[in-house]
């Protein structure tokens, strides 16, 4: 299945042309995992490392293709008022287990520096419920990706 996201993800287009920022999923989803990265207002080199690495994987790009998304995320993160406008082009691009697949990155990228802070969980959390992932499913990811993440600790409302 991750696979199959992570092909999906490949193949969504890039944001050259006519789309603005805003509506290219690529840069929305750089945008929600840099805002996920930011939310316990703590940005730590290996949460960056895990951001930049998930953007490299998810689109099969590097060096400064990665380096230049990662810098279109957290623009379009800063210069946001809302979470919407980048779960509706998530939305729109994804399947349900592409949307639930994009909730499992966000986990990995909270767990990167092995601690789960409140402000993260309700971060994932919205963004679940905005882009329509059923809450067993985000706890079940949020599960998957703690599981992988040695020495993790912190608790979870949705346990």
């Amino acid at each position: 299945m991750f696979e199959r996201v992570l092909s999906f993800l490949r193949d969504l287009p890039a944001g050259a042309g006519a789309r603005s920022s805003a509506d290219d999923p690529r840069v929305a989803a750089s945008a929600l995992l840099y805002h996920v990265m930011n939310a316990d207002g703590v940005r730590q080199d290996v949460e960056w490392e895990r951001f930049k690495a998930v953007l490299a994987e998810s689109y099969s790009i590097s060096g400064a293709e990665v380096e230049a998304l990662a810098a279109a995320g957290e623009r379009a993160d800063n210069e946001a008022i809302d979470l919407y406008a980048f779960t509706s082009v998530l939305k729109r691009h994804l399947d349900a287990e592409g949307r639930k697949a994009f909730i499992g990155l966000m986990w990995e990228i909270v767990y990167a520096d092995g601690e789960l802070h409140e402000l993260e969980d309700n971060t994932v959390w919205r963004v679940a419920e905005l882009i329509g992932v059923e809450r067993r499913d985000r706890v079940e990811a949020r599960q998957k990706a703690a599981a992988h993440a040695p020495g993790a600790r912190g608790t979870s409302s949705d346990e």
